[in-house]
This record gives structure tokens, sequence and C-alpha cells, in this order.
């Protein structure tokens, strides 16, 4: 069986950690904690742990490169292995989401998305499975709100009315991930493919 990649996006260092733009970062995080894989290791560009996951072998994955830059760690692997289109699954924040809200896809654009837009180039195809999580305001229809400044918001950390939402987002985005490797990635559009809780 082929090993699954999973890869959290984000931006590396302490004054990143608790931005919105790191929520991939979290996810893998989590992931590695509850399945309580070993420490992670940088390998250049790049940060991975692996070992087994609802049964399934994987690496998880953090570029160390910027968000702007994410595809160069992506590179780097595929050069180490090759890389089954497949068998990713990269998740990241997603402006275009209300908070909270979780949106698995076999396939797509990079929706705007600075990282997503540098892995696709990177592997030529926009053809890999990706989970996003909402972090979005939320308007009183539940409905994404536009906002004025991307670039700076998504470089803030969440407000404190905010923190639940998120934080019960990345529980349930750790779920999803292990909803596709234990069943498959339709199951899991099936499950968590509804608006928030």
């Amino acid at each position: 069986m082929a090993t699954r990649l999973i890869v959290g996006l984000g931006n590396p260092g302490p004054e990143y950690a608790a931005t919105r733009h790191n929520v991939g970062f979290r996810v893998v995080d989590l992931l590695a904690e509850r399945h309580r894989l070993p420490g992670w290791k940088r390998h250049g560009n790049r940060l991975e742990t692996s070992g087994t996951v609802e049964g399934q072998s994987v690496v998880l994955l953090k570029p160390l490169t910027y968000m702007n830059r994410s595809g160069e760690a992506l590179a780097a692997r595929g050069r180490k292995e090759p890389l089954e289109l497949r068998e990713i699954l990269v998740c990241f924040d997603d402006l275009a989401l209300p908070l909270g809200r979780l949106r698995l896809r076999p396939s797509g654009s990079d929706g705007g998305h600075n990282g997503m837009r540098s892995l696709i180039a990177r592997l030529g195809t926009g053809d890999f499975p990706r989970l996003r999580v909402g972090i979005a305001p939320v308007d009183e229809d539940g409905g994404a709100m536009q906002v004025e400044d991307g670039a700076d918001f998504v470089l803030a950390p969440f407000r404190r009315n905010e923190r639940s939402a998120i934080e019960d987002a990345i529980e349930r985005a750790a779920d999803a991930i292990e909803c596709v490797l234990a069943e498959s990635l339709s199951g899991a559009m099936n499950r968590f493919n509804v608006n928030a809780p």
C-alpha cells in the first residue's frame, strides 16, 4: 500500500504560530499528537514525521519555506521519493470559507491561496486532494464576509471570540483526514463537507 503524504501549510517561526495562515500546520500537529508519531525532523526545507494513522502508512510534512514558496518543499520531497498525486492531501486555511467550515475536494484551483498556487506551479497540476479550513468572518446568514486587506488578515491571530470555533474546526479537520485514510475521500466529503455546527 502506498504511503500517504499529508501536507499542512503555514509559515515557520513562533511569530506566525497562532496566525490564521497557520491552520494547516496546526492540523498536522494535532494528527501527529493524536497518533503519537515521532518528533518532527528537519529535512532541508521541510519538517517531517511518519508512522501509521488509521492503518495507513503516512508522512506528515510542514514546509519551512514560507507560504508563497510551499511548492519548493514538496518538490524537494518528490526528488527523494516520487509523488503519487492521489496519495497527497494538502490542508490549508481558506479566506473564501466562513470560519470553521471544512471543504474536502479531489482537485481544484489555488483559489487565490499563495501556498496552493506554489504547490500547483511545482506539481504542474491541481489534480490532488485538498482540505480547506474556513477562516473568514461569518455574516448574519452564516456566509463568509469579505475582508478588506486579506494579507494582513491571514497573518493576524484569531480574535478571542473566534478561538473556540477554530479549535473545533482543527479537531474536525483532523477527524476528516482520519476518515479519508480509514474510508475514502468521497466518504469523508459526504460526512465533513457540511456547515459548521
